[in-house]
């Protein structure tokens, strides 16, 4: 998956900042933003760090978190003196890997454990579950680049037929039913998406397939399966495309979305919704885990994308850190658990600065359930 980068489209980082303004960051104290009306509340500040234990932590995998994993250490550091961490991003698939034949403390994966890599995780635990712990989430944008039309509606069902080329045109009756009073032309939808394979791809397609009603027959994977349109090396690849084609539309990570491109809004059935830090939250607030009532928070995105929650945006990414429920050696948990702490907490607000989501209060209030049951 490609990295996510800072968000660049200014309206998106001030949605940040208006979500994040209220919020404190003492060490020793839990704080929240004050929401706006109807606003998912953003978490930060630090619930009871208990440094030391084992230095340098090692985690390997997603490199869809870097950027955050990199904060990440950073606070960890800052709020616990000597304490370091080295996470080296090679990949979810490697992370998995190095993390189930015990070569580093935790993994960073694009996507919850499943199939084999289950048992082998909890054997590397002793036995134990390995549970997946979401601490970063980024939205992807649909975005586009349409001369004179400055807002643009998509659903599920449309969203589909433009990606697998049953929508050819901007002023299709499908579109206008769903965008009155803007004045679409004639011109032919050009569709952009990832030559390479990619998360994004995989999540993307995902989206389309929960959310649009049957329209999307296509499948899912890390492999653009649409078979209409241009192919693009990863998302700055599809972002240069549509930008230099009026009528363009591709998915790329919200951080693309700058200079002439514009994120459509989405509408799950109560309207559309703008791509923002808080309506990301607001999906989050509502979200489904795939083991309820389980500290493994693997959350099942396809019911994010499928439900209608009235103003969330539901087209996001989630990274997991894997870890041990039980079998670290003792100076291993209580590093584990202070780096995961600060990770939660206090380092959520540095990373919403460079695009990425917040947690929202519930969810974090899980995780840190999680983290302190560690053992």
């Amino acid at each position: 998956m490609k990295i996510m980068r800072p968000i660049g489209a200014v309206g998106i980082v001030a949605s940040a900042a208006l979500v994040l303004a209220a919020c404190g960051s003492q060490p020793g104290s839990t704080n929240s933003s004050t929401p706006t009306s109807g606003a998912a509340t953003a978490a930060t500040g630090t619930a009871n760090v208990v440094c030391g234990g084992k230095t340098p932590l090692s985690g390997e995998g997603s490199t869809a978190q870097k950027t955050a994993m990199d904060v990440f250490a950073q606070q960890y550091t800052k709020a616990c003196p000597g304490q370091v961490v080295n996470y080296n991003a090679t990949g979810s698939g490697a992370g998995v890997k190095q993390f189930n034949a015990k070569q580093v403390d935790f993994g960073g994966s694009d996507s919850a454990l499943s199939g084999a890599d289950v048992d082998a995780a909890n054997a590397r635990c002793g036995g134990n579950p390995a549970w997946n712990l979401p601490l970063v989430v980024g939205p992807v944008a649909i975005a586009y680049k349409l001369d004179g039309v400055s807002s643009l509606t998509l659903n599920g069902e449309v969203a589909a037929k433009i990606f697998n080329g049953q929508i050819k045109t901007w002023n299709d009756p499908a579109l206008t039913a769903i965008n009155p009073g803007v004045n679409l032309p004639s011109k032919p939808i050009q569709v952009f998406s990832r030559s390479d394979d990619s998360g994004t791809t995989d999540n993307f397609q995902h989206y389309l397939a929960a959310s649009s009603k049957g329209a999307w027959t296509q499948g899912t994977g890390k492999a653009f399966k649409g078979g209409t349109g241009n192919g693009a090396q990863g998302s700055n690849g599809v972002a240069t495309g549509i930008r230099a084609a009026d009528g363009a539309i591709g998915y790329v990570e919200s951080s693309y979305v700058t200079n002439g491109l514009t994120a459509a809004k989405l509408d799950s059935g109560s309207g559309g919704v703008e791509l923002s830090p808080a309506n990301v939250g607001k999906a989050l607030d509502a979200a489904v885990f795939a083991h309820p009532g389980s500290n493994d928070l693997a959350m099942d995105l396809d019911k994010i994308y499928a439900a209608n929650t009235p103003g969330a945006y539901p087209l996001l990414l989630a990274t997991y850190e894997i870890v041990c429920s039980k079998g670290y050696d003792a100076d291993t948990a209580k590093a584990v658990k202070a780096f995961l702490t600060v990770s939660a907490t206090t380092a959520q607000q540095p990373i919403a600065d460079k695009g990425f989501v917040p947690l929202p209060q519930s969810l974090q209030d899980k995780v840190l359930t999680a983290i302190n049951a560690i053992s």
